[in-house]
């Protein structure tokens, strides 16, 4: 006889103990209704074999999935470390995660539809592309909550970090180091985006720099930072003396631009990013950066998620600090031509 292949299955699991699939079931379940011995024996035969139960599978046929939703763009550094956190602080929840990427051919609609159809009871959105009217529809069909995210909704839970007070603590370091130049790289039509940029704007005119604010159009990514950097370079106008970005991935471009074109930083130019990626702290790098305490807004996050699924609760906006980190990217600035 061919020998079976395959992961093994609670029938398995039983024949190897000698008994039946209903003992096995409620000794891996931990329930009364089988001898101590009868036990420890099937606990032995599904080590042995490897076997590990369906737990999703269990859940659905007790009509609770336990299960929260998360989507999360594949190429944003930050939102993998949002996850990383969120994973910790569902670990001993009794709930499970489970994400649906979103990427540059599959839209956060699409996301969102994948774990609607695996019976997702609560849904976590970390920085969704979504309008308001998609969310508000979201909300009729799912719990939710979002992370940084700058969309209003009576029924959706909104966690983020304080952008406003980050950048605004951007600006003030750069100019107490004596910046006035200090040009903006914008995120373009990603979460928070708008947020940040009016951030930037207002300090700048709150300091009386209102005349040399300057924005660049982004992305949030890499490859905009270094676009916006060979902009720079290009134009044939003085550079700045300093260029915050919307996220350290931007800032990230810019600096290996800057370095490659023999740009010193940050005694040429300061560069300071948002996000305060694990990244921002490689030796090699040492970007200055606003933290936005990924941990916290993934506990969070999770707290708000299990309240909503297990009870009816009002949506509440959560707001958790942000805290510049200066690392080594930012500097005095160097004279400009005619000062």
């Amino acid at each position: 006889m061919a020998r079976k292949t395959g992961k093994p299955t609670i029938v398995d699991v039983a024949r190897a103990a000698g008994t039946s699939v209903s003992s096995v079931s409620v000794a891996l379940r931990g329930e009364p209704g089988v001898s101590e011995q009868t036990r420890l024996r099937i606990l032995d035969a599904a080590q042995r074999l490897g076997y590990r139960p369906d737990q999703r599978a269990r859940l659905l046929r007790e009509q609770q999935s336990r299960l929260l939703g998360v989507t999360f763009a594949v190429n944003q550094t930050f939102q993998a470390e949002v996850i990383d956190h969120l994973y910790r602080a569902a670990d001993r929840s009794g709930y499970d995660l489970l994400l649906s990427a979103t990427t540059p051919t599959r839209s956060a609609s699409e996301a969102v539809d994948d774990l609607l159809r695996d019976r997702c009871e609560t849904l976590i959105l970390i920085s969704p592309a979504l309008d308001e009217s998609q969310l508000a529809d979201l909300s009729t069909r799912a719990s939710v909550v979002t992370i940084g995210s700058e969309l209003r909704i009576d029924a959706v839970d909104s966690v983020h970090s304080d952008d406003r007070q980050g950048v605004t603590d951007v600006v003030d370091h750069l100019v107490g180091l004596g910046h006035r130049h200090i040009t903006y790289v914008d995120g373009g039509t990603t979460a928070m985006a708008a947020v940040r940029r009016t951030a930037y704007l207002e300090a700048m005119r709150g300091r009386g720099l209102g005349e040399h604010a300057h924005v660049l159009s982004g992305d949030s990514t890499e490859e905009s930072g270094i676009a916006a950097a060979t902009r720079i370079l290009d134009s044939g106008e003085p550079l700045p003396t300093a260029i915050c970005t919307h996220n350290d991935m931007m800032a990230f471009g810019l600096l290996h631009t800057l370095r490659s074109r023999g740009v010193a930083v940050p005694n040429d130019i300061s560069v300071v990013g948002f996000d305060n990626t694990r990244m921002a702290a490689l030796a090699t790098v040492q970007l200055t950066s606003v933290s936005q305490d990924a941990a916290q807004l993934a506990r969070t996050a999770v707290e708000r998620a299990i309240m909503r699924a297990e009870k009816p609760a009002p949506a509440e906006e959560i707001v958790t600090p942000a805290r510049l980190v200066i690392r080594e990217t930012s500097g005095p600035p160097r004279p400009r031509p005619a000062e």
